[in-house]
C-alpha cells in the first residue's frame, strides 16, 4: 500500500474527504491541507483520473525529523533517489512550511535538492538537471511541526484544470470549486430539474455539473501526468485503469438527459462559455443566451435550482449594479420562483443582505486569496409573504436617514448650483457620521467616495451602510446606476496622493465657468478636478487677467487653464507627472489654447523652484500634504516644510506680485512667526476659496495669500 496526500482548497476538504472513501482510499484522513490515504497503486491511479475536487494528488516517498537543515538533509537523503528517477531527467522540488530553523521555503528547497543531487554523486552518477518549469518530475516537501514528508507529484499540477477551458472570462472560476458548490447545492440529487446560472460568465458551473450528472471522469484529456517518469509506474496498470474510465465518460454522456441554463449580459462571454461547452463535448445539454439576470423570468413550468457566483464587486463600477441588481433579484426570486433553491457564492457577504431572504445553510469556501460564502435560499412561502405583506419592506426612502439628507442637500443647493450654472459639485460629505462618504456629481454622473471606516464601527456595518448609500443615491438623483461609480479612500501612508486604481482610460468633458475639462472617473482615486478649489481657480485667474501666472504642483492644469481663459499672459505649469502634465495639456487643446505663452513642465516643484530664475506676478502652490515619490530628491511634508516652499516660491515672485499657497492637510498650521521673519503678511482666505457644496466641511483645504510687507 502506498501513502497518499490529495490536496485542495480550504472548504472542499470535507467533500473530498467523502470523494476519496468512494474511490476505493483506505485509512482515510481529513485535515485542513486535504486528504491522507493509503490505496494501492491502481487505486492511486484511479483517484487520480477521477477526483473533481482535489487539486492535486501526492504519494509519500519519505518522512523524518526536521527540526535543522541537517535533520531535514539527513531526511531527504535516507529516500533512494535512484530508484525514483533516473539521472537524465529533469527535477523540480516544492518545499511547504516554515519553522524557527527553517525560515524561508526557498531555503528548505534547496537543501532538499543538495540531498538528491548528492545522492546520484554518491552512487558514481551524474547528477540531474534542476528544471523550475516543466520538469520531468516534480516533488513537494511539506514541513509541519518540525517534521518532514517528501512527496512524488503523482497527478502533477492543476488537477482542476480539465482541459475543456480554452477562454474564460473575468476572475474564472476553478472547475474543483465548481464541483463542490454544485454538489453542495443539492441539485444532483435530482437532475431532472432545471438548474439555472444567470451570471454564468465562460460556463464552468453548467459544463461541470453536466460533467457530473453524467458520470464522466474529469481528467481523461489531461495531457501530461506527474507519475509518467517514475521508475515504479506501471503502464500497463495506468493503461487499465485510464481505459475504463474512458468507457465509463463515453457511455455516461451518450446516455446524460439533464439540460442546464446560462445566461450572462456579455455576448462575447456567452461565445466563450459555448466554445468551452463544446470543447467539453456537452453542448447539447447546456442552453446559453445573452440576457440581463435584471430581465430574468421563470419560464421552466416547475421548480429548480438557481446556482450563480456572481461579480464581487471589488473592480470599479461593479458594486453600484450589483447592490441594485440583488435587491430586484431578491423580489424577482420571492415573485416568481417559489419552491426554488437559491445557491450564490461570494465573498461580498453583505451583498446577500439587499436580497432580503433568510439562508438555510452557509458554507465557507476560498476562492484564490478571497474567502467567500455560499449561501443557500429556500424560496418558500415563508419568504415570499415578506414581500406581499410589504412590497418594498425595508426598501423604503423615507427610511433611510442618508436618503433623506441627500435629499435636503439636493433641495438647498438647487438655486445656487442653477445661478452659477455648476454641473460638478458635492451634493454630501459624511454629514452623517454613520454614513461616511462623499458624493460628487459630475454632470450625469455621481462618484461615491466611500472613505476607512473609523475602528470604533464594526466592519459588517459599515459595508451595509455603504449598500444603502450605493442603492438610495441614483434613485434619489434619478440617474441609472452604470452611472454610478464607487471609489475607496483611505489615509495614504508613504505614498503619493494620487493613486492609481484602475485602467479603464475613460473620460468625459465638464464646464466649469465655460471651461471645458477633461476628468476620469473611473482610474484614479481622483478624478483630474479638486471640486473644493473652484473658487480658488476663479480667484487665482482673476488676478492673472493680463499677468504672468506660475502654478506649481498643478496635477491636471484646471488653475492654469482658467488663468488663460482670463487673459494671463504668461503662464508656467509645473507638475513632476507626465501623465498629469499630458492631460493639461488636453484641457488646454479642449479650450483651443495654444502657442509659446503657454508651457508644460515635467519637474520635481522643489527642485525646479530652488533654480528657477523668472519672476511672475501670481505663483500658485497647491503641494500635497506629503510625498516621497522616487522621482523626488527628498520626502516632502507640508506641516514642516511649507516655510522652506514658500520661502523658495517667494524667489519667483515679482515686485507687488501675490503668492496663493493652498493645501489639505487637516490642522494645518502657518508658521506666522517664519512669514514675518521673511518679510511677508500671510493672509487666510480660505472662507473666500471655500464655495457654498463644502460649507459643511471646514477642513477640506486651507488656502492663504501671501504678499510682501
Amino acid at each position: 500500500m502506498y501513502q497518499f496526500l490529495a490536496l485542495t482548497s480550504p472548504g472542499i476538504e470535507v467533500l473530498l474527504f467523502e470523494e476519496v472513501i468512494k474511490l476505493g482510499g483506505e485509512s482515510v484522513v481529513q485535515k485542513p491541507e486535504g486528504v491522507y490515504f493509503s490505496a494501492s497503486l491502481e487505486i492511486g491511479y484511479h483517484v487520480s483520473v477521477w477526483t473533481r475536487l482535489s487539486s492535486r494528488v501526492l504519494l509519500k516517498l519519505g518522512e523524518g525529523d526536521a527540526n535543522n537543515k541537517d535533520e531535514l538533509f539527513k531526511a531527504a537523503s535516507l529516500i533512494n533517489w535512484s530508484e525514483v528517477f533516473t539521472n537524465k531527467q529533469t527535477f523540480s522540488v516544492d518545499f511547504v512550511g516554515q519553522s524557527e530553523e527553517i525560515r524561508n521555503t526557498q531555503f528548505g528547497g534547496l537543501t532538499i535538492k543538495d540531498a538528491i543531487v548528492d545522492h546520484f554523486r554518491d552512487n558514481d552518477l551524474e547528477r540531474p538537471t534542476v528544471q523550475k518549469s516543466d520538469p520531468d518530475i516534480s516533488f513537494q516537501a511539506r514541513l509541519l511541526r518540525n517534521s518532514i514528508a517528501i512527496y512524488l507529484d503523482f497527478s502533477g499540477r492543476g488537477l482542476f484544470q480539465r482541459g475543456y477551458r480554452q477562454n474564460s472570462g473575468v476572475a474564472p472560476l476553478k472547475e474543483n470549486l465548481a464541483a463542490a458548490i454544485i454538489q453542495r447545492s443539492g441539485w444532483l440529487a435530482d437532475t431532472t430539474k432545471p438548474l439555472l446560472d444567470p451570471m454564468c460568465g465562460s460556463g464552468t458551473i453548467l459544463i461541470e455539473a453536466v460533467s457530473m450528472a453524467a458520470g464522466a471522469a474529469p481528467s481523461i484529456d489531461r495531457v501530461k501526468w506527474g507519475f509518467e517518469n517514475w521508475l515504479s509506474h506501471s503502464p500497463a496498470v495506468w493503461e487499465s485503469v485510464f481505459d475504463k474510465a474512458v468507457e465509463a465518460t463515453n457511455t455516461g454522456l451518450a446516455n446524460v438527459k439533464v439540460k442546464v441554463f446560462g445566461n450572462d449580459i456579455d455576448s462575447r462571454v456567452i461565445h466563450t462559455a459555448q466554445q468551452n461547452a463544446r470543447i467539453a463535448k456537452l453542448q447539447q445539454c447546456i442552453d446559453f443566451s445573452c440576457k440581463d439576470s435584471n430581465n430574468l423570468n421563470n419560464t421552466f413550468g416547475k421548480e429548480g435550482t438557481i446556482l450563480f457566483n456572481p461579480p464581487y464587486g471589488v473592480r470599479i463600477g461593479e458594486l453600484p449594479e450589483l447592490v441594485e441588481n440583488f435587491a430586484l433579484f431578491g423580489k424577482k426570486l420571492k415573485s416568481q420562483f417559489l419552491d426554488w433553491r437559491v445557491v450564490i457564492l461570494t465573498a461580498n457577504v453583505e451583498l446577500l443582505s439587499m436580497l432580503k431572504l433568510a439562508t438555510f445553510k452557509r458554507y465557507k469556501f476560498k476562492n484564490g486569496p478571497l474567502d467567500c460564502q455560499l449561501a443557500l435560499y429556500n424560496i418558500d412561502a415563508k419568504q415570499a409573504g415578506k414581500d406581499a405583506s410589504n412590497p418594498n419592506h425595508d426598501f423604503e426612502q423615507k427610511d433611510s436617514s442618508f436618503a433623506n439628507r441627500l435629499v435636503k442637500n439636493k433641495k438647498g443647493l438647487k438655486n445656487w448650483l442653477k445661478k452659477e450654472q455648476i454641473e460638478c459639485y458635492r451634493l454630501y460629505d459624511a454629514d452623517i457620521p454613520e454614513y461616511n462618504v462623499a458624493v460628487d456629481i459630475y454632470n450625469e454622473y455621481v462618484v461615491i467616495h466611500e472613505y476607512a471606516a473609523p475602528s470604533t464601527i464594526e466592519e459588517e456595518k459599515a459595508a451595509k451602510r455603504l449598500q444603502e448609500v450605493i442603492y438610495f443615491t441614483p434613485k434619489v438623483l434619478n440617474i441609472p446606476t452604470s452611472q454610478v461609480v464607487l471609489k475607496t479612500r483611505a489615509k495614504q501612508k508613504g505614498k503619493n496622493q494620487y493613486e492609481k486604481v484602475d485602467k479603464s482610460k475613460q473620460s468625459i468633458v465638464v464646464n466649469e465657468y465655460g471651461a471645458k475639462l477633461k476628468v476620469n472617473l473611473w482610474d484614479y482615486l481622483d478624478t483630474g478636478l479638486f471640486l473644493d478649489h473652484r473658487k480658488t481657480r476663479q480667484m487665482v485667474a482673476q488676478k492673472a487677467k493680463n499677468k504672468t501666472l506660475l502654478n506649481l504642483f498643478a496635477y491636471t492644469g484646471s488653475v492654469s487653464l482658467q488663468a488663460a481663459l482670463h487673459g494671463a499672459s504668461e503662464v508656467i505649469t509645473v507638475d513632476m507627472s507626465k501623465t498629469y502634465l499630458d492631460w493639461a495639456q488636453d484641457n488646454f487643446t479642449l479650450n483651443k489654447l495654444s502657442g509659446h505663452k503657454y508651457q508644460f513642465v515635467q519637474a520635481d516643484c522643489l527642485q525646479w523652484l530652488k533654480n528657477n530664475k523668472q519672476k511672475f506676478d501670481v505663483v500658485f502652490i497647491d503641494p500635497p500634504t506629503f510625498s516621497n515619490s522616487k522621482r523626488m530628491e527628498d520626502s516632502f511634508d507640508v506641516q514642516s516644510d511649507h516655510v522652506a516652499l514658500i520661502t523658495d516660491g517667494l524667489n519667483s515672485l515679482a515686485e507687488g506680485g501675490e503668492l496663493i499657497f493652498t493645501n489639505n492637510k487637516r490642522n494645518f498650521k502657518m508658521d506666522f512667526e517664519a512669514m514675518e521673519t521673511l518679510g511677508v503678511k500671510a493672509q487666510a482666505i480660505t472662507e473666500q476659496t471655500r464655495d457654498k457644496d463644502f460649507l459643511r466641511n471646514k477642513h477640506i483645504h486651507n488656502s492663504w495669500l501671501i504678499t510682501k510687507i
